[in-house]
């Protein structure tokens, strides 16, 4: 599985927009600098944030971004899948649309069971989580397997 800049960019833009929640609305400008993410591509994902009904933005001098529900309720999954679709698919297609046959009969549900632990994760953990530090313990847990990251 592969995390795209345009996901990873937009989970750090959300996630100052957490760390900022209580204030008012961020700029694009302000985001762009704090993450060093190109401000014209971030425009576009805060388009797409807007358009998933994550992010409200505001015009004017005081205007800017701001979340449209609380961190808390907002998951990494919901941002991910704003900006950039279905969290796993296969060649374009979600697993369960696919079918395999001989040897390969197996595959569709290592895919299926792929997604599920992808998602189990990601629909796990809210901005809110992320921006105070405080992983679940399923995510800390794969995290500090030393196997975790490495290539065997």
């Amino acid at each position: 599985m592969r995390i795209s800049a345009r996901a990873d960019y937009a989970v750090r833009a959300a996630l100052l927009l957490a760390a900022g929640e209580r204030g008012g609305p961020l700029k694009a400008e302000a985001i762009a600098e704090a993450q060093e993410i190109p401000h014209k591509f971030l425009e576009s994902i805060l388009n797409d944030m807007r358009r998933g009904g994550l992010v409200l933005s505001q015009r004017g001098v005081n205007g800017g971004y701001r979340l449209a529900r609380p961190a808390s309720e907002i998951s990494v999954a919901d941002v991910v899948r704003a900006v950039d679709g279905p969290l796993v698919s296969v060649r374009g297609v979600r697993p369960p649309e696919l079918s395999y046959s001989g040897p390969a009969e197996s595959l569709l549900p290592l895919w299926i069971a792929l997604r599920a632990s992808v998602r189990s994760i990601l629909e796990g953990v809210s901005l809110a989580d992320v921006a105070s530090g405080r992983l679940p313990e399923l995510a800390h847990s794969l995290a500090e397997d030393p196997a975790a990251w490495s290539n065997p």
